[in-house]
């Protein structure tokens, strides 16, 4: 039974991190009540995978170091308040030293992610098909850059190597 439901919620976790690269990369925003489902996914899989005290703690220490990182990238400008908030409900999933590993795919997926959208922004305009309906778009030249996607790209890329996997 609990193998049963660490797969059904690490299949949630997989549809909300899409729902919010959809979200980021269409409208440029995360929902909070999807980042708050990202959270309450957290404990669900604890539970079913058997996780104690300390590693249920390791987990929400990794959180709240994910929170502060977020909030120092947000202060300048840098992310949205959005991607924070889902890079710290995703790290929760991300233990000691998994942590690590899950920042570091997650930036080096914003790097191809910026990579690519600096190679579309220069491209699209220069496609007459497309001219005219970039603004309000991911390719707009001054458009922010959906860091969402890079988020779930991290999450997805890093979570094999978690104990929640392991677990089954």
């Amino acid at each position: 039974m609990s193998a049963m439901l660490l797969q059904i919620t690490i299949l949630v976790l997989a549809g909300l991190m899409l729902a919010a690269a959809f979200f980021d990369a269409s409208k440029f925003i995360i929902p909070n009540w999807l980042v708050g489902l990202v959270i309450l996914t957290f404990p669900i899989a604890a539970l079913a995978a058997g996780l104690g005290w300390s590693e249920a703690g390791n987990h929400l220490l990794g959180g709240l170091v994910a929170l502060v990182i977020g909030f120092a990238l947000f202060a300048p400008g840098w992310i949205g308040g959005g991607d924070a908030k889902l890079f710290a409900a995703a790290a929760l999933w991300f233990g000691w030293p998994e942590i690590i590993a899950f920042l570091i795919h997650t930036v080096m997926a914003g790097g191809a992610l910026v990579l690519l959208l600096l190679a579309l922004r220069w491209l699209a305009p220069r496609i007459p098909a497309l001219a005219g309906k970039l603004e309000g778009t991911a390719l707009a030249v001054k458009a922010p850059v959906p860091y969402g996607i890079a988020i779930a790209a991290g999450v997805f890329w890093s979570l094999p190597k978690t104990a929640f996997w392991q677990a089954f």
